[in-house]
């Protein structure tokens, strides 16, 4: 396969790394904003849109800043290739057009949540698939805080896109997976509120903190974000009639609030990029013209996360 991608930082290293081990003789192309960019193994430069139509590639990968999304994607939906978007979709709602255009031309689309193949998600989202009718859920509570000033070791945490506004940053986006997996699993809610501050120790300007209220038929789900916790905690809560279930992902374990086990895995982290990677490398193969997280899903979780 012959892969693009545009924009290639930390996570972009990481998608190359999961590409490499599934499919080792894979063509690696990036676009490049200068011919001073430091050079990456094994990775072809090229410094045009245009060079695309000579590359043929079988996708296109874009992990530039979430602010360029938008602007990447219109100038990408020409050449009609399928796109592996980083999350979130979009920085901001207001391009309805452009989801209709990739809709109407059917160009494969997939937006980045690997927490959908964290294994103890995975199984959930099966589990209530085929449960739905039976249990009762009277409540849920999303718990994700890490400290964001140890996400980037060596670099300024006040001058990394996750504490500028302008460029897409904001726990309240940049954390997106807790309100996406909600969304997967649970599905769409009928109503959402949401409190944002950024008035923690870390004085950036970007949303420290999030709180979103997500409004079901029988039940409210509760997902709370920070950047600032150090002994970071990543959970779930479902309150069912009869017992607490507690869903690790730390741990990538369940148990209930009885003392049971439901769920454990031995996955360890990167496993997902792995294998998200193949799940859409086998789309591409077969020609697909769908996903699980397509950007039009994306858009609406994106819609949740901004309090629209």
């Amino acid at each position: 396969m012959k892969i693009v991608f545009i924009g290639i930082g930390s996570i972009a290293k990481k998608h190359i790394k999961a590409i490499r081990k599934i499919e080792p003789q894979t063509v690696i192309f990036a676009l490049r904003s200068s011919k001073d960019a430091l050079p990456y193994e094994a990775v072809n430069d090229f410094y045009e849109y245009d060079d695309i139509k000579e590359i043929v590639p079988d996708f296109i990968i874009i992990s530039n800043p979430t602010s360029k999304h938008f602007e990447t994607i219109q100038k990408l939906l020409p050449y009609r290739i399928p796109l592996f978007i980083e999350k979130p979709v979009f920085a901001e709602l207001g391009h309805d057009e452009v989801i209709k255009e990739i809709e109407d031309k059917q160009i494969l689309t997939y937006v980045a949540c690997d927490m959908r193949f964290m294994d103890c998600l995975k199984w959930l989202h099966q589990y209530m698939a085929e449960h739905k009718e039976e249990v009762r859920i009277n409540e849920i509570n999303v718990y994700c805080g890490s400290y964001l000033p140890e996400w980037r070791p060596g670099k300024d945490f006040r001058k990394c896109y996750s504490s500028i506004p302008e460029l897409g940053g904001g726990v309240h986006i940049d954390l997106i997976h807790d309100v996406d997996y909600v969304y997967w699993i649970f599905g769409k809610p009928k109503e959402n509120h949401a409190v944002f501050r950024n008035v923690s120790s870390l004085e950036i300007r970007a949303y420290d903190y999030a709180n979103f209220n997500l409004i079901y038929p029988s039940f409210c789900a509760n997902v709370v974000l920070n950047y600032y916790r150090r002994d970071s905690k990543r959970f779930m809560e479902i309150l069912f009639d009869n017992c607490t279930w507690t869903v690790d992902m730390m741990k990538n374990e369940i148990t209930s609030s009885t003392g049971e086990v439901i769920y454990r895995s031995e996955q360890t982290g990167g496993d997902e990029y792995e294998a998200q990677m193949c799940y859409f490398m086998q789309l591409v193969k077969k020609g697909a013209t769908a996903s699980m997280n397509s950007a039009a899903e994306a858009y609406d979780v994106l819609s949740i996360c901004l309090d629209k």
